[in-house]
């Protein structure tokens, strides 16, 4: 059998554009061409190659105006015009496929539908062929026939389905797809349907009459309202269906044996490359054939004598992508011309062979978790790439990928237990390693943040590292009482919903839940989307007063949440020495904020009693924890930025910022402050740093817009230093195309360049930001690292812990507790001088909880 595979290229073409549209992320080349759709649909195209690996291959496009939309003026009508950036990509994805020897079709006044459909009708008229179809859009299922299946492509992933798959899933015939469309409709495509019938209805309707005809011939056994709309939406049905039916007899003038896959015009899609500054697309074409994936290596034993040159590569493999789970499986070290491999036993020769040598590796942190400090000058690519904006994984394999290298990534290898395989990818990932070496280093410089990588990124790992290693108790018998506790009100709150309802349903099932508060019990006016009715928080706040069972819903998901979450997410993050051991991550937050995951110990809730309660499972090792938080951190750091003299007037003396702002918006003396004056100014502030508009702050603030948006005016009015800061800073940025730090940490914000509104104003929020929490970012690692020093330093038994945000928590022994104490507020509050004091508060516990 020969396989075709036939692929729909608007339907690629506009999925990689808004999947990166949508973000503002618009990649451009340096011309200033976009390339965000061509970069998506080329991975896309070479993915579907490396998969199906098909004999044949065709694309097929639209082209025109269609003959739909001549008869039907009111097919598609409503859908937004295609965004200029993504039509003028078009042409060049029919040149780029060219290129590659896959032949591409289209045809006024046909749809690609059309051309895919008509492909279809020729192979089943050719025993010769079977065929694939690859897109996103469900109409194509109608193809679905014996030599037929489709690859449905969903937001993550796809769905493969043949006439059996189909039909287990639909219980009706793909044919018969035109029927469900004609009853349904499609308002994507604005195909009316028939009014008021579902995709649930039409389905029951098809499985038993199976088109619309025959349910039409038989109209009068059907009952109730169904049978009314039926009857009034007749002429649509038919219109609908015929519309939704693709078209097989398009004159294509073409054999399938033309559509046969034929090798890449190399030379032609390097200048294509090139002009559209695809750097790993051109590495691939570079690598694809000379990258040797059976690199020599020697296995280090202890009578090898490992000769190196001064610069090294090296790369530390464990048997678990997260690391604090693993082991070591073995340590790959490498130069221009030697390829050598330290197996589990051997690991203790590293530092003396390393001693003195200029040593580049990736994730230096995860080699310290398991092993000691190198006597060497170790560079760390992973946060290279990080502060030369790349979007870096854990496992360089995937970074070497996108420069164009073939190396098998560690899931993969661990999945398959190939242990030949893992030894020889280590090497191949040590030898990108050290490919990149000169490359990294001149970005970094390039991108002027060497500095930042060396004073506060590379110093900072090894302060990490201790953390990671040393870890925090976690008392599971507490978290155990604790869900005892929850589950039993649990209990409780599905008896009262239950009664209150009237009927029992499944409480985490948006769609049973929405119908329930909707339909059965008629609250507020429910807003559907595509699966049901919308039963988000900020939905359910609004029908909170009209019902009890709205508030007990949302007290039930919150404790849910908190059970599966924490109480038992933490749980399984226990290890055997009693502690729970996150890695604390540099290269997640564009802002420069450090990430605790695996598990995430930052994002324990703090505002309601009932979160903060699972605080206290946390013990120190020593005898009390220590909590150091700054003050206000990022609203000094703002007065400081946009020079404001009224607030750092206020903080120069001490005063209360939120306080001195509602005094001055409500035109009363500070004494006269009341408590809801100045939340309303401190969200006032806080909205304004994070760039929130008077609906967005009128919703917080459950006040109208026209009063929001006179709180935000009269504050830019009473400080226009602020507002002068946060215009200059957007000015910059759309300039620029980044912003950065107080230190000169860079953030790239590609929102800024993007047609939609929504998205561009989400980047000036970005820029407006980002300097102010990334600046405190920096003022945290600085610090943290200071301390870090001090106490090594002092030889203290003392140990950072933890760090949330703006707050540092340290495992401390009494006798070492003023000391302590003494060393972590100086080193916070003088790490750096600003125009206003930095200010750090102190409290001790036995757990955290008792800490805060």
């Amino acid at each position: 059998m020969k396989k075709i595979v036939l692929i729909d290229g608007n339907n690629l073409m506009f999925r990689s554009y808004y999947a990166t549209a949508y973000s503002g992320n618009i990649l451009k080349n340096k011309d200033g061409f976009p390339t965000n759709a061509l970069y998506g649909f080329v991975s896309m195209i070479n993915k579907i190659i490396e998969e199906e690996k098909p004999e044949y291959v065709a694309v097929a496009f639209d082209v025109g105006i269609n003959f739909r939309k001549k008869e039907f003026a009111f097919y598609k009508d409503g859908r937004a015009k295609t965004p200029e950036e993504l039509k003028i990509q078009m042409p060049v994805a029919r040149e780029i496929l060219t290129a590659m020897g896959i032949k591409y079709l289209e045809m006024e006044p046909y749809e690609a539908d059309d051309i895919i459909g008509s492909l279809v009708h020729q192979i089943a008229l050719n025993k010769e062929y079977n065929a694939t179809i690859i897109s996103s859009d469900k109409d194509l299922l109608q193809l679905i026939n014996f030599e037929t299946d489709i690859k449905l492509l969903k937001q993550t992933g796809y769905i493969r389905y043949n006439e059996e798959s189909f039909f287990n899933d639909y219980h009706i015939q793909p044919v018969n797809i035109t029927d469900l469309k004609g009853l349904m409709g499609d308002s994507s495509d604005n195909i009316p349907g028939v009014k008021g019938i579902g995709e649930k209805t039409a389905l029951k309707l098809l499985e038993k009459y199976h088109t619309i005809e025959n349910l039409y011939d038989h109209i009068e056994e059907v009952k109730g309202s169904v049978h009314d709309k039926l009857v009034s939406e007749k002429e649509n049905a038919f219109i609908s269906k015929r519309i939704a039916t693709i078209y097989i007899d398009v004159p294509l003038g073409i054999s399938l044996d033309e559509l046969k896959y034929d090798k890449a015009n190399i030379p032609e899609l390097t200048k294509l490359y090139n002009k559209l500054g695809f750097t790993s697309f051109l590495k691939k074409i570079d690598n694809i054939n000379s990258n040797n994936n059976n690199l020599e290596y020697i296995t280090v034993n202890s009578d090898i004598n490992v000769v190196l040159e001064k610069d090294v590569a090296m790369y530390l493999e464990c048997d678990n992508e997260v690391y604090t789970n693993g082991s070591v499986i073995g340590v790959s070290v490498c130069d221009n011309k030697h390829n050598y491999l330290f197996n589990k036993d051997n690991l203790y020769r590293l530092n003396d062979v390393l001693k003195n040598h200029h040593v580049f590796t990736y994730d230096y942190k995860k080699y310290l978790y398991f092993l000691k400090e190198l006597d060497s000058s170790v560079e760390d690519e992973m946060i290279a790439m990080y502060l030369s904006n790349r979007n870096v994984k854990d496992d360089p394999a995937i970074m070497a990928a996108e420069d164009g290298y073939n190396i098998e990534n560690l899931h993969n290898l661990l999945k398959n237990n190939d242990q030949n395989a893992i030894m020889s990818s280590i090497i191949q990932k040590t030898r990108y390693i050290y490919d990149k070496k000169d490359s990294i280093i001149d970005s970094l410089l390039k991108d002027n943040v060497l500095s930042i990588y060396q004073d506060i990124e590379m110093p900072l790992i090894r302060v990490l590292s201790s953390m990671e290693k040393t870890g925090v108790i976690v008392k599971k018998e507490v978290l155990d009482n604790q869900g005892s506790e929850i589950e039993k009100r649990l209990n409780t709150l599905t008896d009262m919903i239950y009664n209150y309802a009237g009927a029992t349903f499944n409480i985490a099932s948006p769609k049973q839940l929405g119908e329930i508060l909707f339909d059965k019990m008629q609250l507020g006016k429910g807003k559907k989307n595509k699966t049901g009715y919308k039963t988000d928080v900020d939905t359910l706040e609004k029908i909170k007063d009209e019902h009890p069972i709205v508030s007990s819903i949302l007290e039930y998901r919150a404790l849910s949440k908190l059970k599966s979450t924490y109480i038992e997410g933490l749980t399984k993050y226990i290890k055997d020495d009693g502690k729970i051991h996150s890695i604390f991550t540099q290269t997640i937050a564009r802002t420069g904020r450090l990430s605790s995951i695996e598990p995430n110990l930052q994002n324990i809730p703090v505002r309601d009693d009932l979160g903060r309660q699972i605080r206290k499972a946390f013990y120190p090792s020593n005898d009390v924890f220590l909590s150091c938080d700054y003050s206000q951190v990022e609203l000094r750091i703002l007065a400081h930025i946009a020079d404001c003299k009224m607030m750092i007037d206020t903080f120069n003396n001490n005063g209360d910022i939120h306080t001195k702002v509602a005094a001055d918006i409500n035109g009363v003396p500070l004494e006269a402050v009341t408590k809801e004056m100045r939340s309303k100014a401190k969200s006032v502030i806080f909205g304004i740093v994070y760039g929130i508009s008077g609906y967005g702050l009128g919703e917080n603030l459950h006040i109208s817009k026209s009063e929001a948006d006179y709180f935000i005016n009269k504050y830019y009015e009473l400080y226009p230093e602020v507002k002068k800061y946060m215009d200059n800073t957007i000015a910059f940025a759309k300039e620029k195309g980044y912003v950065t730090t107080m230190y000169n940490r860079k953030r790239f914000i590609e929102e800024l360049s993007s047609t939609n509104f929504m998205v561009r104003n989400a980047g000036e929020r970005i820029a407006i930001n980002t300097p102010i929490q990334g600046s405190a970012a920096d003022i945290m690692k600085m610090a943290m690292i200071k301390v870090y020093d001090e106490f090594t330093k002092r030889k203290l038994k003392s140990k950072l812990v933890l760090q949330v945000h703006d707050e540092l928590i340290i495992d401390v022994c009494n006798d070492e507790l003023e000391l302590v104490k003494q060393i972590v507020k100086d080193t916070m509050e003088n790490i750096v001088k600003l125009k206003v004091p930095l200010k750090v508060s102190s409290d001790i516990g036995d757990n955290w909880y008792d800490t805060k």
